[in-house]
């Protein structure tokens, strides 16, 4: 068995730090712009809306000076340049960012418009790497430790009713464990946050969609639900955005590869569990071809499963020898007792 390689916690300690939080004007970005802040950090977030950045600015205290924010389209990739350079002239550089900002477009992959994938795409996986792309090089460059940690959904692990949307937040998780991968040793923390209902507005999308995606919809339904389930008050019975900022906050410190907030999708994502290793060939895999799997299958499972204690080590290799012994001599034994009779 190889050896798995130590989770860094390079963030454990956040205090001074600096993070920067797309989407971070409303709902979970304010929310994890504002745990941050109560934690000590310096925090840069982005905003689309001017009403919603000086709301967002009033739930600070008037007289701190580590907050700043900054207007962008996370789709600009030259404008998420500009962004990550005033962010280092304020505060110095930046040691977390949080890829918050994304579209909850109510669409079905049965009946989406072209303008409302290529948006979903464009927003919720592009917006996603424009980040990662821009301050990746800065933290390994300043070498003082980072993180980056982006915004999936319970819909990045689950099927649901939302078609569109939850394929773009399954390609988030994607990205974000291939991402692990990459900087494992690196003293680069990576996190995907999964998160079921929060109280926000992000079902209320068409605010924001520019002109180059098509013109706003007369009329978008609310979200699909399954059918023959009545009216339900989605927002009503959703997580307040703060907690949900600091179960974020929690899952950065210990660099947790998914931050999972919300328990009540467990029962249905054990069940796709159950049906992935179900599904698998019950034929053995030839040697080869299973050595050949192990050059680039990462360890990052192992190695966060290790972290929390969950992972059983293998016994070593004089005590495999040992219990083989023993079975060998029970076996043995059987075998005499039986021809005695």
């Amino acid at each position: 068995m190889r050896k798995i390689t130590a989770v860094q916690k390079p963030l454990a300690n956040v205090k001074g730090k600096t993070a920067f939080v797309t989407g971070g004007s409303s709902g979970i970005g304010l929310g994890i712009a504002r745990a941050l802040s109560a934690a000590g950090m310096k925090v840069v977030f982005t905003y689309k809306s001017a009403a919603h950045r000086d709301a967002a600015l009033a739930c600070f205290a008037p007289d701190n000076a580590g907050v700043h924010a900054i207007l962008l389209d996370t789709t600009d990739r030259e404008a998420m340049v500009r962004a990550a350079d005033e962010a280092a002239r304020v505060f110095g550089p930046v040691h977390l960012l949080c890829n918050n900002a994304g579209i909850g477009l109510p669409a079905q992959i049965s009946s989406v418009s072209w303008q409302d994938w290529d948006w979903a795409m464009d927003v919720n996986i592009n917006g996603v790497f424009n980040g990662v792309r821009t301050f990746l090089p800065r933290m390994l460059e300043h070498g003082e430790g980072g993180h980056i940690v982006a915004t999936s959904s319970s819909g990045g692990i689950l099927a649901g009713t939302l078609g569109v949307y939850v394929t773009t937040k399954f390609a988030v998780v994607g990205m974000m464990e291939s991402l692990r991968t990459e900087m494992a040793g690196r003293n680069i923390g990576v996190s995907v946050f999964c998160p079921g209902l929060v109280r926000t507005q992000i079902f209320d999308t068409d605010r924001n969609r520019p002109a180059s995606h098509g013109a706003v919809p007369a009329h978008r339904g609310p979200p699909p639900l399954l059918p023959g389930t009545g009216a339900i008050d989605l927002m009503g019975a959703a997580m307040d955005p703060l907690e949900a900022g600091r179960q974020v906050l929690e899952g950065v410190r210990r660099n947790d590869l998914y931050i999972l907030s919300h328990p009540e999708f467990a029962p249905a994502v054990k069940q796709r569990m159950q049906l992935i290793m179900a599904s698998f060939s019950k034929q053995p895999a030839p040697k080869a071809r299973r050595l050949a799997t192990e050059s680039f299958t990462p360890d990052i499972y192992a190695a966060d499963l290790k972290k929390k204690g969950l992972l059983k080590s293998a016994p070593s290799r004089a005590k495999t020898v040992k219990m083989k012994a023993r079975r060998k001599s029970v076996s043995a034994a059987r075998r005499v007792k039986r021809g005695s009779k």
